[in-house]
């Protein structure tokens, strides 16, 4: 088995999971929450190129956007958290550099498991979520 690192690009609606393998990095998944995309007022489209924003939650956004969001959030890290672990388990990952808005990252790092959270070798506070797979590899290429 070939050692890899990992690179989680997050932010509270999407999750991208990267593996490096000498300098070239590999788009393994996707998870988005789409959750986490309501809560920032987003547009919504449908497949026809219509825009519909559900009031719903334009409304919440608005009220308690503390309470909700931080719970999808939460839920959203521990989803992403979990995916690494099985990558760790099963794929043996041997490195993790980490990459997501400041709020994002710390919900991530805490929902890690210790022995996930030991191959952190880098966290960048960065959005990069919706970066080119160039721009990501761009970012990450001199963190070792």
């Amino acid at each position: 088995m070939t050692m890899t690192t990992y690179i989680v690009v997050a932010d509270a609606a999407r999750a991208r999971i990267f593996t490096r393998d000498a300098l070239t990095l590999a788009e393994q998944e996707s998870l988005v929450h789409a959750e986490g995309r309501l809560h920032e007022g987003d547009l919504i489209t449908d497949r026809r190129g219509d825009v519909h924003e559900s009031m719903s939650s334009a409304a919440r956004s608005s009220s308690d956007e503390g309470g909700a969001s931080k719970h999808e959030n939460e839920l959203f890290a521990k989803e992403v958290a979990n995916r690494l672990y099985n990558a760790r388990v099963e794929n043996s990952m041997e490195k993790l550099i980490m990459v997501a808005p400041p709020k994002f990252l710390g919900l991530l790092r805490d929902k890690l498991d210790g022995a996930t959270q030991k191959l952190v070798i880098h966290s960048l506070s960065k959005d990069l979520s919706k970066a080119s797979l160039a721009d990501i590899q761009q970012a990450v290429s001199d963190l070792r």
